[in-house]
């Protein structure tokens, strides 16, 4: 993770390591301390040999092109980290996220990301705002929505996943255009619903599967 944040576009304030003969493909030497003092200074129970610090980067400004996630109140840091990756992983560079929505920046966040944090523009903000203004279609996942399969999706378009309990919020949901969703295929049907994440990733999938 250190190692592509290494390379991406964050500023580099400190760097420690525990091991000497440590080699990372940087100009930035590591200064060594003993694995006492790396146990203090990590959130991690059992920390690796090495931790950096970055400078946070100021918010750049919200593009209005291409395929954009939303997230309206995600909780969970795991979730929140995930769903950074996968929008590195399926070439979604802009993350909006409602200002409810977990900090971007809490360490298990930024373990989750496994890095792709480099790589992905989160941007904190009022979502009544931003998809007031918005041109591109508005897609949001619901229970009771249109089968994704079965809908024909944009290259350019918005996707809003909503919060792990309660789903899109009654606000946001009046601004949605077209309402998806993912359907069961066991045969009981008791499974209530699907993880956050990896329903953004079915969903992200689907959007660009055809581009």
């Amino acid at each position: 993770m250190i190692q592509e944040l290494f390379h991406s576009n964050y500023e580099v304030i400190e760097f420690y390591s525990t091991n000497a003969t440590i080699e990372l493909d940087h100009k930035y030497k590591s200064q060594i301390i003993t694995e006492s003092d790396l146990k203090k200074i990590s959130c991690l129970k059992t920390p690796n040999s090495c931790l950096a610090v970055f400078k946070i980067k100021p918010s750049e400004a919200i593009s209005c092109k291409g395929l954009t996630l939303v997230l309206d109140d995600i909780r969970d840091p795991g979730n929140m980290g995930t769903i950074i990756r996968l929008c590195d992983w399926f070439g979604i560079e802009q993350l909006i996220c409602s200002n409810d929505t977990v900090d971007v920046y809490n360490p298990k966040v930024i373990q989750a990301t496994m890095g792709s944090i480099g790589r992905v523009n989160v941007i904190y903000t009022s979502l009544n705002n931003f998809l007031g203004q918005t041109k591109l279609p508005i897609y949001g996942a619901f229970m009771d929505g249109e089968v994704v399969y079965n809908t024909l999706l944009p290259k350019d378009a918005i996707l809003i996943m909503g919060n792990e309990s309660n789903g899109i919020s009654a606000e946001i949901n009046s601004m949605v255009q077209h309402k998806i969703s993912i359907p069961r295929f066991g045969k009981l049907l008791k499974t209530e619903s699907l993880n956050v994440a990896t329903a953004t990733a079915i969903l992200l999938s689907e959007f660009r599967r055809k581009f």
